[in-house]
């Protein structure tokens, strides 16, 4: 379950708060009009207000108001045009065209740009429902630009106001999504969860912390920081000292459940593995809740009963050989990290108390290559002006959607609210299939729902007093659970539009019928147009698959440079983030693709085996980081050099090149010190790194196999690539 769904952690939630914000602005500025004006001018101004909302998300200040303001202006000019062109059919049903072709056409800007869709076509729609003279398409469209102006000041001087608070909220969600990912780590120790299934729930958890990471970046470490900011800069960093080593705790899970199932040898390791990391997943997400609450975290959780059992379990191990001194000394190298992160766990909590000494961020240090860039430069949108881009065709998808839904609302017996069968197209027809199938669903349960609950409310309740309660409950459910659980925020849409004609259409009760038959209607064509023009996931994953490999490379240079010549981290983790990026977008496109028809997939296995061995690497590189600093002392530092060069000119030629079978590193050929402890585990953590890299090419050359791509060098993947799209 999403911690915004839990009863505990909602309240506190950023999601919460951006509802009541959004309901209160919206309902204060009708309020406040009506005081003054009639109903109308009051909806007119509301309905400015309602649509930029939408764009108002958690993100940094600057951004924010540069979103909501291209909104403002954007969706004011799209209501004055279409306002003007009412009068004339033929010319509204072109400007309609035109704008629902413009505005789909500005997803290619990305995830941000998706709610500035929605809402030029929103405006379109309800501005094409009745027609209007030129004085009268001014005058609404100026009280819709007043709305939206008066919303987005309001909207800026309150998160302003409680920036420090929208902060730790965001912080927070990150920290739930660590532990969430230190969670799913506990089930690769436990023997009845299959080790396949578990390593693919985990890189697509990867994929959503990643995502709220970078959102904690964007807020925490964009600007300078305020005096009373400085914790949370501490708990940042904290957080991602403890995620790099919960990533490296990666070890041979096949070779610790060969030789230490529950109950081989009487020693249950496992089993307490897997109670040890569960609970500092718990702790962690202690830590969560406590930032949520603006309160400094305290630990709780006691591992002394597992970690006492642990250390007797592994004192008890009969001396082995072979395979199974290996598997002792994977064991006992695993027992160390966990025990390392528990201590972690117990710095991000003391984190949270107070200033623990300088932070880690200089002044004036340029973080710019961590911080999202906001990018809408006019020539990416003309460079999708043709026919083999995706969202070229999804545009002529939802133009030819929307005006096929207004034609066939005038073919219904009731024509009172024409537009609901449009918005339905807008709401479920989205750029990927799999995005569209699941707005479908959500969207007809959500209207049934919200129906019966309106019908309801209507039957026995009549005080207008008590239903702007419920229409005010309804305004703030919506936005708050839009990017949790869009079913609930299609209940509380329909409930917001059957509430608004119950206060303002004596005897309205029919509408809650056309609104249930509307939605039937618009998302059956949502469903027929999602087929005509697609843009299929598999078109775009060789370029995805290659993508992933050059940031592959790029993050092997860095490690390099970090190992042997031993500067500061600032380029590693740059490109760190690169490659878990990249991977994030071909596992995010490999599960879309999955939601798609069967004959329309292309290699999902192999696909699902390429991403989950790269996101191996990235763990053996981290593991054999801190592996490097655990055991620092007497460090023999030639050999070890000359280890890691022969290891990583390896590394460069398998995935630079169609593989051979696998081989053993160049470096696990050099001279042996047996006065140095670490050498066993780096010999044991090069030969890892080795054979998942050659696991890698493996995959690689199936894939191209699968796409009809001929194996070769990885220099003319590109090329190739391109080809297929």
């Amino acid at each position: 379950m999403h911690y915004a769904l839990a009863p505990r952690t909602f309240l506190f939630s950023h999601y919460f708060y951006t509802g009541l914000r959004i309901a209160f602005g919206i309902v204060g500025l009708a309020y406040a009009t009506y005081a003054v004006a009639d109903l109308k001018a009051a909806m007119a101004v509301a309905i400015g207000a309602l649509c930029t909302s939408l764009m108002d998300m958690p993100s940094p200040l600057r951004h924010k108001f540069n979103e909501m303001l291209s909104g403002v202006v954007m969706c004011s000019l799209t209501a004055l045009l279409v306002s003007l062109c009412s009068p004339v059919p033929w010319l509204l049903r072109t400007a309609i065209v035109l704008v629902s072709f413009l505005a789909s056409m500005m997803v290619v800007y990305g995830k941000k740009a998706m709610p500035l869709q929605f809402v030029a076509l929103f405006v379109m729609l309800l501005s094409s429902e009745d027609a209007a003279t030129p004085l009268e398409a001014l005058r609404e469209s100026g009280l819709f630009f007043l709305g939206g102006a008066a919303y987005m000041a309001y909207a800026m001087v309150v998160v302003w106001l409680l920036r420090r608070r929208l902060k730790q909220q965001v912080l927070a969600e990150a920290l739930y999504e660590l532990a969430a990912y230190t969670s799913t780590k506990a089930g690769c120790y436990e023997i009845e969860l299959p080790l396949p299934a578990q390593m693919e729930k985990l890189v697509r958890q990867q994929s959503v912390l990643a995502e709220r990471q970078q959102a904690s970046r964007d807020l925490i470490l964009r600007g300078r920081q305020r005096p009373d900011e400085a914790i949370l800069v501490q708990v940042h960093y904290a957080m991602f000292d403890l995620y790099e080593l919960v990533l490296s705790t990666h070890t041979d899970y096949v070779l610790l459940r060969q030789h230490f199932a529950q109950g081989a040898g009487g020693h249950p390791v496992l089993p307490l593995l897997a109670d040890l990391t569960g609970k500092a997943a718990l702790d962690i997400e202690s830590v969560a809740y406590a930032m949520t609450r603006d309160r400094a975290s305290y630990a709780a959780m006691d591992y002394r009963p597992e970690l006492d059992a642990l250390d007797a379990a592994l004192a008890a191990l009969p001396r082995q050989e072979g395979k199974a001194a290996e598997a002792e000394a994977l064991l006992r190298a695993t027992s160390n990290k966990i025990r390392d992160a528990i201590a972690m766990v117990q710095r991000l909590h003391a984190s949270t108390q107070a200033l623990q000494g300088p932070l880690p961020i200089a002044p004036g240090a340029d973080m710019t290559p961590f911080l999202t860039q906001q990018r809408y430069h006019i020539g990416i949108l003309l460079d999708n002006l043709r026919w083999t881009s995706p969202t070229f065709r999804y545009a002529l998808r939802v133009a030819m959607a929307i005006s096929l839904g207004l034609v066939s609302s005038e073919w219904l017996p009731w024509k009172t609210h024409g537009y609901w069968t449009a918005l339905t197209i807008a709401v479920v027809l989205k750029p990927s299939f799999s995005m569209t199938r699941q707005r479908r669903a959500d969207r007809l349960v959500g209207t049934l729902i919200g129906c019966v609950l309106t019908a309801g409310i209507l039957h026995f309740v009549h005080a207008p007093k008590l239903l702007f309660g419920f229409l005010f409950v309804a305004t703030a459910a919506g936005p708050t659970f839009l990017y949790v659980k869009y079913r609930y925020t299609a209940i509380a849409a329909s409930m917001q539009a059957l509430l608004l004609i119950g206060l303002t259409v004596p005897h309205g009760a029919s509408a809650i019928g056309e609104r249930l038959l509307d939605t039937l209607v618009g998302t059956l064509i949502a469903t027929f147009f999602s087929y005509v023009l697609p843009s299929w996931e598999y078109q775009n994953l060789p370029q995805l698959v290659n993508n992933v490999l050059e940031a592959n490379r790029k993050y092997i240079d860095a490690a390099i440079e970090l190992l042997l010549k031993r500067p500061d981290d600032f380029q590693y983790r740059i490109a760190r983030k690169g490659f878990m990026d990249s991977l994030g977008m071909l596992s995010g496109a490999l599960g879309r693709m999955l939601d798609e028809p069967a004959a329309k997939r292309r290699a999902p296995q192999e696909l699902n085996r390429f991403t989950v061995q790269n996101y191996l690497l990235v763990a053996h590189m981290a593991a054999l980081r801190l592996l490097l600093q655990r055991y620092a002392e007497n460090l023999p530092r030639a050999e070890v050099d000359a280890a890691l060069e022969g290891m990583f000119a390896e590394l460069r030629a398998t995935l630079n090149a169609t593989p051979r079978p696998t081989e053993p590193a160049a470096g696990a050929q050099t001279v042996w010190i047996a006065e140095w402890p670490g050498w066993a585990p780096l010999q044991r953590r090069l030969r890892l790194l080795q054979q998942d890299a050659a696991e890698v090419a493996l995959s690689r050359t199936a894939i191209d196999l699968a796409f009809g791509l001929k194996p070769q060098p990885a220099a003319g993947r590109a090329k190739k690539a391109d080809a297929v799209r």
